[in-house]
């Protein structure tokens, strides 16, 4: 496990296949194409033990598939009396069983280690696309989600896709082998490759039954995970004593459990019907061969030994070959599928992004005729807004809950796209500014802020990687979002408050109160000196009115007197009295845009803005 106090690691742009320009669909990329793009990532990051790998594996299937013939010459030799026959064919067992011993050792170990390596890489990806994906989107549809949770949980089993198909290589030579030999008694015997043919066919058409059955009823797997954590973990752990709903959760958690697992065992006993029936066709033919061979064609002991012999490898070959194989078209080929749609998915979300992320606001920031809806549902929670946010501005966007102030701050930060206008920075589209340029342009702190677990100067310097361990520039955060204090609480005798760990299940971690974070998460927000666009969207909303009031002059004074006019600061505040400075405000009511004016005019203007103000001013007092 890697420490908690590494460094998050940079996610560069998605790497796909031609996507020919279309939208992102529903639909899951084909299953070869996906598995040769996994392939193809394992060679790029291990070429020569991936190359070792396949060799030694087929390589390892060559002694053991010529046992048969072995075994035909020692019978022979048996008959015929020959001791020398007898000799040679029993020196060949043994090199054969030491050599099948010797390869698949080798094998084994060379392949481990491919493994283990690939596997770093590979956990990499998947963590570099879900961070370079440009918006948060897929994390917000059911539908993705259920995608997601099905490659979250098999990303760490993808390495074994390889074994799997370097396992299934050495079973399709073994099985060449056998038909070869089979054939060479006599050509019917290649019927008995056509009877394996519905075994081939059951065994890959189970695991996508399955597997379809899966992602259905996925949500209720989603849900008996949530109910489970819910009743066992820390956060939850006083409400679920206190209320006495614990018994509740584990009865809802079974249940959700059980519409999870019923369905899947259904399909898994119909699925094994048909493959059982598919084996029967089999096992009945190779007892025919052997009946063929020894009663009609009337052929010599050794040729039956032979066909027993390989009949009884092919019987294994096949039911390997078959079990690899639905391996590989269930579990390690469903990881593969997930993962090329990722790819895919976080492609076409960069592939319009051509315009160069502005390096000052110009006019500002306008909004044209803006509409938004959250991913998977239908009510608008923006709607038709046009406003225009002036450079070098403090701008306080305020409303009631549910208005829509942070859907506006989420717009503006690119971590989702406007579903109907546009959003036009110094007169260029937002939507063709790359994402990761355009947030290095930005800066500042949300109400759903993350705790980085990490020791408390690093949890603030992420906020700016390049200087994420310079302390000058963390000290100067943390005055910024007046967080010396708590600092200074989490420092001892001993230790600096910047070098203590967070989080308590961590070595020498503390426990943090939300305050804490909050205050944390400001000073993280506050790393870059100068970006175009401050956005604080209720950074402060588990403090008291007063304090946010104070808080808030001082990000205002900050503002005007750091960044000139090419820096535009973005308020987010539900509380009337603590945005008075600003020198605009946006009121947000039923998705639209309600007033837009200074304190002063929206108060003289009479409208929403000042009875909320009033009425906000009546109860603080």
């Amino acid at each position: 496990m890697s420490s908690p106090d590494a460094p998050p690691e940079a996610a560069p742009g998605a790497q796909a296949a031609a996507l020919d320009g279309a939208p992102v669909t529903d639909e899951l990329p084909s299953a070869i194409p996906a598995m040769w793009r996994l392939g193809k990532l394992g060679y790029q990051h291990e070429p020569r033990l991936m190359a070792a790998s396949i060799g030694l594996a087929l390589l390892a299937a060559l002694p053991d598939a010529l046992l048969a013939v072995l075994l035909a010459i020692l019978t022979q030799g048996v008959i015929d009396q020959d001791a020398t026959m007898v000799a040679v064919a029993a020196i060949g067992l043994g090199l054969s069983v030491t050599l099948t011993w010797f390869l698949s050792v080798v094998s084994t170990r060379v392949q481990r280690r491919f493994r283990d390596k690939v596997t770093i890489a590979l956990e990499s990806h998947v963590a570099r696309l879900q961070a370079s994906v440009t918006t948060i989107a897929h994390h917000e549809r059911p539908e993705y989600l259920d995608r997601l949770a099905v490659l979250r949980d098999q990303t760490f089993v993808l390495d074994h896709l390889y074994l799997s198909v370097f396992s299934t290589a050495g079973w399709i030579l073994r099985l060449g082998v056998t038909v070869v030999l089979l054939a060479a008694i006599d050509p019917v015997l290649i019927l008995l490759v056509v009877l394996a043919v519905p075994t081939v066919v059951t065994s890959s058409w189970r695991p996508a039954v399955e597997r379809t059955v899966q992602e259905q009823v996925a949500e209720s797997q989603r849900l008996a995970g949530h109910l489970f954590q819910v009743a066992t973990t820390a956060p939850s752990g006083k409400e679920v004593r206190v209320t006495g709903i614990g018994r509740r959760l584990a009865a809802d958690r079974r249940a959700s459990w059980e519409r999870w697992y019923g369905p899947i065992a259904h399909a898994r006993a119909a699925s094994a019907l048909w493959h059982t029936a598919g084996w029967l066709v089999f096992g009945l033919g190779f007892v025919g061969a052997v009946v063929y061979v020894a009663s009609v064609l009337g052929r010599p002991a050794a040729e039956v030994v032979l066909v027993l012999a390989a009949g009884a490898r092919l019987t294994a070959y096949v039911g390997a070959t078959v079990g690899e194989i639905g391996f590989l078209r269930g579990v390690w080929m469903d990881g593969a599928i997930r993962l090329a749609w990722l790819e895919d998915y976080a492609a076409v979300q960069a592939q319009d992004a051509d315009a160069p992320a502005p390096t000052e606001l110009g006019p500002g920031i306008r909004f044209e005729h803006v509409d938004f809806a959250y991913p998977g549902s239908t009510t608008a929670v923006l709607r038709d807004v046009d406003l225009t946010l002036p450079a070098g501005a403090v701008v306080a966007i305020v409303g009631e809950n549910g208005a829509g102030k942070s859907t506006l701050v989420k717009l503006l930060s690119k971590l989702y796209e406007p579903t109907r206008g546009r959003i036009l920075v110094d007169d260029v589209d937002l939507a063709r500014v790359p994402a990761d340029e355009w947030r290095d342009r930005l800066a500042g702190a949300y109400q759903d802020f993350f705790r980085f677990e990490l020791h408390a100067g690093r949890s603030i310097g992420v906020g700016d990687l390049p200087r994420l361990d310079d302390e000058p520039a963390i000290r100067t955060a943390v005055d910024r979002a007046g967080a010396a204090d708590v600092v200074t609480k989490l420092g001892t005798a001993e230790r600096d408050g910047l070098d203590t760990q967070l989080g308590p299940t961590w070595p020498d971690g503390v426990e943090v109160s939300f305050g804490q974070w909050q205050k944390l998460a400001l000073a993280r927000g506050f790393m870059r000196d100068q970006p175009l666009v401050l956005v604080l969207d209720e950074p402060t909303a588990a403090l008291d009115a007063e304090t946010e009031h104070a808080l808030f002059e001082r990000y205002a004074d900050f503002a005007r007197n750091a960044g000139g006019a090419e820096r535009l600061t973005v308020l987010v505040s539900h509380r009337f009295s603590t945005v008075r400075m600003a020198d605009l405000i946006v009121v947000l009511d039923g998705a639209r845009v309600a007033e837009v004016g200074t304190h002063d005019d929206l108060l003289a203007a009479g409208g929403q803005y000042a009875e909320l103000y009033t009425i906000q001013a009546t109860a603080y007092s």
